[in-house]
C-alpha cells in the first residue's frame, strides 16, 4: 500500500510572506495536491519575542491570495512545547540523551583551549557518560548522544546524496535549562506527529537535516524524504534582498499581478518542465516533480513575471478577472467600483485584457469606461480638439442617430463620414479618443463606442463639440 504524500509549509511569523517562502509553499502545495496528498500549515512561533499575530495574519493572507489552501487547522509550534519536551525526556529515559551540567563559561573555556591547540571546537560534554550519582544539584540541559563514528548520509531528491562525517556532529541540546525545547527538536517532533512524508524546504536547511536525523534515528521514526531547494537570487546573482525591490507576496498583489501569473512564475523559479514557460494550474499540478528542481539558485526576473502575468490575464475568465480586480482595489486602498462601472467594465473586459500585464495597466485602459461626464481631457488629447475638429464632431452626431450600433455599422458610418468630409478615419480618431476617453492613447474607438452605447457616446461627443 502506497503511503499518502503529506507535505508542510512551516514559516516563522516574524514578518510578511517572503517571496522565497511563497515559492516553498507553492512547491509543497503542488507536490501534495498533484498526488492526492495533504498540504499542512504549521506556524513556527517558538520565538515569542519576534513572533506576532500581525505577521501570522500576513502569511495567511499571502497564501490565500496565491490560492494555496491547506488541510486541517493551522498548527502552532509553541502550543506543542509539552509534546516536544516529552520526546526529550523519553530519549533521556532510553539512555539516548543525557543531562549536561556544563556552564556557558566552561563551554567557552573548552572552545578557547581547543582553538589554541588547533583542535576541533565542537563541544564534547564531560557529562555524556557520567553516572547519575555524580550529578550535582544545578541547572542542566538535555543533550542527545550524537554518533561518534561513521557517516550520516542525507539522501536528498534535489541535492543528491550528501555525506557528513559523524565526528562533525555535536551532542545537540534538546531541552534548555528552563525546560523549553529547541527549534531542532520541535521541527522533528512536529513533522513526525503530523505524518509529514516529504520535507521540501530551502537548501539553507540542508545542514540541519543531519542533526535532525539523529532524533529520527534515536526515536526509531521513519526519516522523511528530503528535498532542499536552492534559494532565489536577484538579477545580479546575489541573495534576494530589499535592494532588489519587493520581497513580500502581498507587495506583488498590490503591484497588480494576478495570482495565476504569480503561481506560474514562482513555479518556474528553480523548477522546469522541458521548455514550457506558460502553463495553467492544472498542468503544473500534473507536471510538478522533485526531479525537475535544479541545484543552482534561480534569478528573479521582473520582465518574465510581467510577461507571464499578461498571458494569464489574457486567458482568464472575465468574471473571475473582475472578481480578482475588486480584491486588488481593496488591498491597494482604492475605492470599489460602483454597479454602473462594473457593468461597463464587464462589457469591455474581452478587449481590455488582451494586452494588459498588470491590473494597473488593465484599469488604465479601462479609464474611459470608469469615468463619468463631463470627461476631463488631458493636455495631450486637448491638442486634437482644434476648432476644426470640434466642428467635425458636431457634424458627426446626427450620423449616429439610427438604431444600428454594431461594429460593422459603426465602422461603415465613420468611414463614410470621413470620406464625405474629405478626410480619413485616422484623422477623425484623435478627436474621438479625446471626446470618449479624454486621452490620446486609448483602446479602439469602435470598442469604446460599443461599450459606452449610443446615448453615452453621443453625449460625450456633444460635450466637446459644444
Amino acid at each position: 500500500m502506497t503511503t499518502q504524500v503529506v507535505t508542510r509549509f512551516a514559516p516563522s511569523p516574524t514578518g510578511y510572506l517572503h517571496i522565497g517562502g511563497a515559492r516553498t509553499a507553492l512547491f509543497n502545495w503542488l507536490y501534495a495536491r498533484g498526488r492526492g496528498g495533504k498540504f499542512l500549515l504549521r506556524i513556527e512561533d517558538t520565538d515569542r519575542a519576534r513572533s506576532t499575530r500581525e505577521a501570522t495574519a500576513a502569511i495567511l493572507q499571502g497564501m490565500a491570495w496565491l490560492g494555496l489552501d491547506h488541510d486541517g487547522e493551522v498548527i502552532s509550534q509553541f502550543e506543542r512545547a509539552p509534546r516536544h519536551a516529552e520526546v526529550a525526556l523519553d530519549l533521556l529515559a532510553q539512555g539516548k540523551a543525557y543531562k549536561c551540567f556544563s556552564t556557558q563559561d566552561e563551554i567557552a573555556a573548552f572552545r578557547e583551549a581547543a582553538k589554541a591547540e588547533g583542535k576541533s571546537t565542537l563541544f564534547r560534554s564531560p557529562w555524556r557518560d557520567a553516572e547519575a550519582s555524580s550529578h550535582p544539584e544545578a541547572p542542566y540541559v538535555i543533550r542527545i548522544k550524537a554518533p561518534l563514528e561513521g557517516k550520516t548520509v542525507i539522501r536528498d531528491e534535489v541535492q543528491g546524496d550528501v555525506t557528513i562525517g559523524n565526528e562533525q556532529l555535536d551532542d545537540m541540546v534538546l531541552l534548555r535549562s528552563d525546560g523549553t525545547p529547541v527549534y531542532m527538536l520541535a521541527v522533528v517532533v512536529d513533522d513526525h506527529d503530523m505524518g509529514v512524508t516529504h520535507v521540501i524546504r530551502g537548501d539553507d536547511h540542508l545542514n540541519n537535516a543531519a542533526r535532525q536525523m539523529m532524533i529520527y534515528n534515536a526515536m526509531g521514526w521513519d526519516v522523511p524524504v528530503w528535498a532542499h531547494i536552492p534559494l532565489i537570487h536577484g538579477a545580479d546573482g546575489k541573495k534576494l534582498s530589499k535592494r532588489h525591490g519587493a520581497l513580500g507576496a502581498q507587495e506583488y498583489q498590490a503591484m497588480g499581478y494576478p495570482a495565476a501569473g504569480m503561481r506560474n512564475y514562482l513555479s518556474r523559479l528553480g523548477w522546469s518542465h522541458g521548455d514550457d514557460e506558460f502553463f495553467t494550474d492544472a498542468q503544473a499540478l500534473e507536471w510538478f516533480d522533485l526531479s525537475g528542481i535544479g541545484k543552482s539558485p534561480a534569478r528573479f526576473d521582473t520582465k518574465k513575471l510581467e510577461n507571464l502575468s499578461g498571458q494569464h490575464i489574457a486567458v482568464s475568465d472575465d468574471a473571475a478577472l473582475q472578481h480578482e480586480l475588486a480584491e486588488f482595489l481593496k488591498v491597494t486602498g482604492a475605492p470599489a467600483l460602483n454597479d454602473a462601472q462594473n457593468a461597463l467594465l464587464a462589457k469591455a473586459m474581452p478587449f481590455l485584457k488582451e494586452r494588459a500585464k498588470t491590473f494597473y495597466e488593465l484599469l488604465d485602459k479601462a479609464a474611459f469606461a470608469l469615468t463619468s461626464r463631463p470627461v476631463q481631457v488631458d493636455e495631450k488629447a486637448e491638442k486634437a480638439l482644434t476648432v476644426e475638429n470640434r466642428t467635425l464632431l458636431a457634424q458627426l452626431t446626427p450620423h449616429l442617430q439610427n438604431d444600428s450600433w454594431d461594429r460593422d455599422s459603426l465602422e461603415a458610418k465613420l468611414n463614410d463620414f470621413a470620406e464625405q468630409n474629405d478626410t480619413k478615419f485616422g484623422k477623425l480618431a484623435g478627436p474621438l479618443r479625446a471626446a470618449l476617453a479624454g486621452r490620446a492613447v486609448t483602446p479602439s474607438v469602435f470598442d469604446m463606442m460599443l461599450v459606452l452605447g449610443p446615448d453615452e457616446t453621443r453625449a460625450r461627443i456633444n460635450d466637446v463639440a459644444a
